[in-house]
């Protein structure tokens, strides 16, 4: 049976759209500080934008070896997020409690939730890749 490894362009291009998807929705949080979002939230939308900046730019430039890592961080940042914003529209979080007509709330959603889908692609792409290298060959 062989275990060879994804494809190297599979690789790269879910690398790429994933570290996109991370910077935009950091990018989202830094645009509404911006634009008014202050206080408490306010500081965790900076909080969010530096931690999505750290890690989109991480999974541009991670090593191979550090790959895998850097995506798994990822996914739990957007999945963490996309968390924050449900319970943010459902019970309210931070003393807020937007409906679906605050500002980008659903351009959020969208991008956060397709952000998932391809960063849990991005991930099991980097465990084959990472298992592929270290399995040895016959």
């Amino acid at each position: 049976m062989s275990t060879a490894g994804p494809h190297p362009r599979t690789l790269t291009v879910a690398r790429i759209v994933g570290a996109l998807l991370v910077l935009a929705a950091g990018g989202i949080h830094l645009f509404l500080v911006l634009t008014g979002a202050g206080g408490l939230l306010g500081v965790t939308f900076v909080l969010n934008f530096v931690a999505g900046l750290a890690l989109g730019v991480g999974m541009l430039v991670a090593p191979r070896r550090f790959l895998l890592a850097v995506t798994v961080l990822a996914l739990l940042f957007m999945v963490a997020s996309l968390l924050a914003l449900a319970l943010t529209l459902t019970v309210g979080l931070l003393g807020v409690q937007p409906g679906w007509d605050y500002p980008l709330i659903r351009e959020t959603a969208i991008i956060e939730s397709i952000g998932v889908v391809v960063l849990v692609a991005a991930t099991v792409i980097a465990w084959r890749d990472r298992r592929a290298g270290l399995t040895p060959r016959r």
